[in-house]
C-alpha cells in the first residue's frame, strides 16, 4: 500500500522544524537545559496531548512524559486502546525551567510559537490539555482545570477550528485516588470525541420556495409562522 504523500510531507516538515528548534535560544531557559524536548508520537495523529514543561527526566532523555506521570499517561492510553505511537505528545514550554518552577511570561511568549507551529503541521482533531497551565493558555480563558476538566470546548488555533479537551495533569492524579478516578472517566470519552470531530457536517437541505397561487392563503395567515 502506497504511503500517503500528505502524511509524508507532514512528517518531513515536523522533523525539519524539530531540528531547527533544537538550537533555539529565544529565552533564558536555553542556558540551563540539557536539550530541547520537542515532542513525540505520530505526526499524522488525530489526538494531541499538551502539557506544561519538561521535568528532570524529560530534560535528560529528550522526550515528554517519561517519569511516573508518563507511565500513568501510557496506562490511561492503553485503557482506551491507544499507545504513544497513535498520538502526539508535547509541552507548551520546550526547555526545563530551573527547579521545575513555573514558566515566566516572557518565556511563554518566546516558546509558545513552537507549539502553535506543531499544531499547524500536525492538524489534530482533538487537543487534550493536561493541567491548568496548558488549558488556560490554549483556551484563552482563566478558568481552572477543576472547573473545566472533561468539558470539550471549541476554539481556533493557528486559524483552524479545534476541539479542546481539558484534563487533570497525570502528575496531579498520581497520589490522589479521587482525581485519578475522574481522570480515567474523562479519558474514556476521548474515542467518542475523536469520532465526533471527524464526522462530516450535517447537510442542510434547501427546499425551493414556491410562490402561493392567487387566492391561496399564505403560511402566515395559516398560523404556520
Amino acid at each position: 500500500m502506497a504511503a500517503d504523500p500528505e502524511a509524508l510531507n507532514r512528517r518531513a516538515a515536523l522533523a525539519a522544524y524539530a531540528s531547527e528548534t533544537a538550537a533555539c535560544s529565544r529565552c533564558r531557559l536555553a542556558e540551563g537545559r540539557t536539550q530541547v524536548v520537542f515532542g513525540v508520537g505520530d505526526p499524522d495523529a488525530d489526538l494531541m496531548f499538551v502539557g506544561e514543561a519538561p521535568g528532570f527526566h524529560e530534560d535528560q532523555q529528550g522526550f515528554p512524559f517519561v517519569g511516573q506521570a508518563g507511565k500513568l499517561l501510557d496506562k490511561l492510553l492503553g485503557g482506551i486502546g491507544l499507545t504513544r505511537e497513535n498520538v502526539y505528545i508535547a509541552n507548551v514550554i520546550k526547555c526545563r525551567p530551573p527547579g521545575n518552577r513555573d514558566p515566566q511570561p516572557d518565556e511563554i511568549e518566546a516558546c509558545e510559537r513552537h507549539l502553535f507551529r506543531q499544531l499547524e503541521l500536525i492538524e489534530p482533531k482533538l487537543v487534550a490539555t493536561l493541567g491548568n497551565f496548558a488549558t488556560k493558555l490554549l483556551s484563552g480563558k482563566p478558568h481552572g482545570i477543576t472547573r473545566v476538566h472533561g468539558r470539550p470546548q471549541e476554539t481556533t488555533l493557528g486559524g483552524r477550528p479545534i476541539t479542546l479537551y481539558p484534563l487533570y495533569h497525570p502528575a496531579a492524579a498520581l497520589y490522589t485516588p479521587a482525581m485519578l478516578r475522574t481522570l480515567e472517566e474523562d479519558f474514556r470519552r476521548i474515542p467518542e470525541l475523536i469520532a465526533e470531530s471527524m464526522a462530516p457536517p450535517a447537510q442542510v437541505i434547501q427546499f425551493p420556495t414556491v410562490a402561493p397561487q392567487a387566492g391561496m392563503p399564505s403560511a402566515e395567515q395559516l398560523g404556520l409562522f
